[in-house]
């Protein structure tokens, strides 16, 4: 049972990093909370149920391949139109205006899909089965998304990290002013950041819709504090951080589902409470650095 509940750790603390990291990304880029961050994860399931059949030869993963490409260029739309100019307002003012982009998002996936206000079923992408290890029974469909979540996150902070436009993130995070002087565009690169954000909140979406089997148009907003929690959690701006920080609230969410009475439904009491308890005691989180500010 013990090696059952690793297991579900992972694949829920896989969901969340890959929220977090498109966090981590927009702070340390922009020092912006994109509060629409989780819709694009439910854009990107209702784009896909839309797809569905439609798209050449009817396969499940042309749609979803699709609806990550789509959601990948909306996010780059929305800086675009809805951010750019702002970067030099007061941050409050850019914060406001990922909240409006949130509301927007989410209230149109409800009043544009047919019956959007209801749930709705996502089909399984994976077959069904499962690996069985002595008493241990894991489904093929849990592996496949533990596998899938953990090599986007892999491939992501490879491409961070080893290429000239990573370099290039890494640097405007560091120091937007000595990265400009170095010749970084930094409309591009914000760009990129976008691109690179909306993609990871998109693969969570899908990943959460073949995993469970129902999709809301407000999963979003609950994806988003999650995702949020846990990069505070390790340390907001961090890439590492917000991997620890998901791994910590899947653990504890696991466990006490697992080993409590009721556990169920106080995982989100219990994964919440150790928020509040890394914001009184250690603000910073887990991996994160304190930052002096000359005034």
């Amino acid at each position: 049972m013990a090696l059952e509940q690793l297991l579900n750790a992972l694949l829920l603390g896989g969901m969340y990093s890959l929220v977090a990291v498109g966090f981590t990304l927009f702070f340390g880029v922009l020092d912006l909370v994109n509060f629409a961050h989780g819709e694009m994860a439910t854009l990107a399931v209702f784009v896909a149920l839309a797809l569905f059949g439609v798209v050449v030869g009817g396969t499940a993963w042309g749609a979803v391949l699709l609806a990550v490409l789509v959601v990948a260029g909306a996010g780059v739309l929305v800086e675009r139109l809805a951010l750019r100019r702002l970067r030099a307002a007061p941050p409050l003012l850019m914060l406001l205006a990922t909240v409006g982009v949130s509301i927007v998002l989410r209230e149109g996936v409800r009043l544009l899909y047919p019956a959007g206000s209801n749930p709705q079923v996502f089909p399984p992408l994976f077959p069904e089965g499962a690996l069985s290890v002595g008493a241990l029974r894991v489904p093929y469909d849990t592996l496949a998304i533990l596998g899938g979540a953990w090599l986007v996150i892999a491939a992501c902070d490879r491409f961070i990290r080893g290429t000239r436009t990573g370099a290039a993130i890494r640097a405007v995070a560091q120091d937007r002013e000595a990265a400009l002087f170095m010749g970084v565009d930094l409309d591009r690169t914000v760009a990129v950041t976008f691109l690179l954000g909306s993609a990871l909140g998109a693969v969570a979406g899908l990943l959460n819709g073949a995993f469970y089997g129902i999709v809301r148009y407000d999963m979003g907003l609950v994806m988003a504090i999650k995702g949020f929690s846990a990069a505070v959690v390790g340390g907001l701006g961090s890439f590492y951080g917000a991997l620890v920080g998901s791994l910590v609230l899947a653990a504890v969410e696991t466990a006490s589902t697992a080993y409590l009475p009721g556990g169920s439904q106080l995982r989100d009491v219990l994964s919440f409470l150790v928020v509040i308890g890394f914001l009184v005691l250690r603000p910073t989180g887990l991996l994160g650095e304190r930052s002096v500010e000359k005034v």
